[in-house]
């Protein structure tokens, strides 16, 4: 069980280094005299004139002067009473000693950019005897109290950490949880020093499957979370305790090239499926410390969503890969306008593939009303692809959402906008499943660990369709939207473009997905532009790796 014990403030001597904006680097906590420089939270004037407007220059650098010399000096209240919310504030900072037991460290500010001021942390955690170093790096930003007029720090978690969130608070004690060592599925250990996109995923195996593989508890400095179903994240160990073995399925060769590949694109996620077993080869995220959207994400996918709707269109009758489909510049759906990209059309002779390799959005719409059924794309989506079933991967995961849905935004469905919503591990099952006609539940860790049911669709794609499916994504891939990024990819192969338009958001979001041999993956960038461009390297990257 975690538990704290209060360690004494250290005395130490405050020491100024000069630098280019004339701040000091400063020992925390230890007994540092008055700032010299007064602030109060953002209650009411302490005189008749208020001041307004921006923050001065000057200002910028006296208050978060004198709140980190408050820091330094261990005076929670002195330097709450420099930020706009001393309620929230005090608390937190008396907290960096009492909970954390940071019993040293020394703050040196950097260069203000703006209003905004960064700082490295080097500091010292101690608890029952033991202690480590720990650095980090963080930023306060200055604004104009609105009642008192004062220049205060605005106050956010992230000023002692940045990691942290409202709600959340830094602890060191021993862990509630055993300590792991995950392992990919060649035997290779998986860190999130190494794999930075997997920090997240491993603080959630280690709490799910700790105890279970047989891991024993240690001495460590974690974010404790607000939630209290959520997932605590260590920011240091102090005392390593045993680890328990969790095997996962993950490719570390993968999961390299995936974490290369994302830090090409702020806002990207790729996932990789193997398509025989539905088995995760990688996991990957830009930024690589937040949100794990490459699973938990719920956004429209754009004309990757094709895959789907031609499965369901061939299945009913409606098209075959060699049968000509009619793709206008435009078409109207119960009074909703559709176009394609640049308002491009096709000859009336040209087949459904070379709609679904153009990514024609029109050749799709128009067969809409043949299905006789407004929720035939949902019931595709479910009953062979596995979408909305639960999925148990292991870790948390969001398995795709196809709502029922009438009129223009049920045809808006069937190009992948409107209210569909998917991440890339849903459009990499998606194409793992297009490939082999069968759904097979993703998973991260065996289910052979917990015992766990995975879930499994109603039926699966005939031979025949299987076969078109596929042959039009190699199309896609060959002399397709999907050339470009597919051309360094080898083996059997095949590939969907998308570009999602999202409202206020200038640029469309850049999905793409692809297959070589029995390896899926898909991607998505945020504001990528169009499908081939962004999104498609990342894929074809992770392609290439875990052949």
């Amino acid at each position: 069980m975690r538990s704290g014990v209060k360690v004494a403030v250290v005395g130490g001597v405050f020491a100024v280094v000069v630098g280019g904006v004339g701040y000091g680097a400063y020992n925390v906590l230890d007994g540092l005299g008055d700032s010299g420089v007064g602030g109060g939270t953002d209650t009411k004037a302490t005189s008749a004139e208020v001041k307004t407007g921006p923050v001065t220059k000057d200002e910028i650098a006296e208050t978060s002067k004198a709140f980190l010399a408050a820091w330094a000096k261990g005076d929670a209240a002195v330097a709450a009473d420099l930020t706009n919310n001393k309620g929230d504030a005090e608390p937190a900072l008396i907290g960096y000693s009492d909970s954390a037991h940071v019993t040293k460290a020394v703050i040196t500010p950097g260069p203000a950019t703006g209003s905004k001021v960064p700082y490295t942390v080097k500091a010292t955690v101690s608890y029952e005897g033991k202690t480590k170093p720990w650095s980090y790096a963080s930023e306060l930003t200055v604004v104009r109290g609105l009642t008192t007029g004062r220049p205060l720090v605005d106050w956010l978690p992230s000023v002692i950490h940045p990691d942290l969130a409202k709600g959340e608070s830094l602890e060191t004690g021993e862990s509630q949880t055993a300590s792991i060592e995950a392992v990919d599925r060649n035997g290779n250990v998986l860190t999130k020093e190494k794999y930075p996109s997997l920090g997240g995923i491993l603080d959630e195996l280690r709490k799910r499957y700790g105890a279970k593989a047989g891991g024993t508890v240690g001495i460590e400095t974690w974010i404790n979370s607000a939630n209290a179903d959520g997932v605590d994240k260590t920011l240091l160990t102090l005392v390593k305790g045993k680890p328990g073995r969790v095997p996962t399925t993950l490719d570390a060769k993968a999961q390299a090239a995936a974490e290369t590949a994302v830090k090409q694109f702020g806002g990207a996620s790729v996932v990789a499926v193997k398509p025989s077993t539905g088995e995760i080869r990688a996991v990957a995220n830009n930024p690589a410390n937040g949100f794990n959207a490459a699973m938990q994400g719920a956004q429209a996918p754009g004309s990757t969503m094709k895959i789907v709707t031609a499965a369901l269109l061939i299945e009913k009758g409606l098209a075959s890969a060699n049968s000509p489909a009619e793709c206008p510049k435009e078409v109207l759906y119960q009074g909703t306008t559709f176009h394609n990209l640049k308002y491009f059309s096709l000859p009336p002779t040209d087949t459904f593939t070379s709609s679904f390799a153009q990514s024609c959005n029109t050749a799709f719409i128009k067969l809409i009303d043949d299905t006789k059924d407004d929720a035939a794309l949902g019931k595709e989506a479910r009953d062979v692809f596995g979408i909305g079933l639960e999925w148990k991967t292991g870790v948390t995961s969001v398995d795709g959402s196809v709502p029922e849905a009438t009129g223009g935004v049920a045809a808006a469905q069937y190009i992948g906008q409107g209210t569909v919503t998917m991440n890339a591990l849903n459009m990499a099952s998606i194409t793992a499943t297009a490939r082999t006609g069968t759904f097979h539940q993703p998973v991260l860790v065996p289910s052979s660990l917990d015992g766990r049911r995975l879930v499994t669709a109603s039926r699966s794609l005939s031979p025949n369709v299987t076969g078109q499916l596929t042959n039009m994504m190699r199309a896609t891939a060959s002399w397709g939207t999907g050339k470009a990024a597919m051309s360094s990819v080898l083996g059997d192969k095949g590939a969907k473009t998308g570009s999602a338009e999202v409202d206020g958001q200038g640029k469309s979001n850049s999905w793409f997905t692809g297959f070589s041999d029995d390896l899926a993956a898909a991607a998505v960038v945020q504001s990528g532009g169009h499908g081939g461009d962004a999104a498609g390297p990342l894929v074809a990257a992770v392609l290439r790796a875990g052949r």
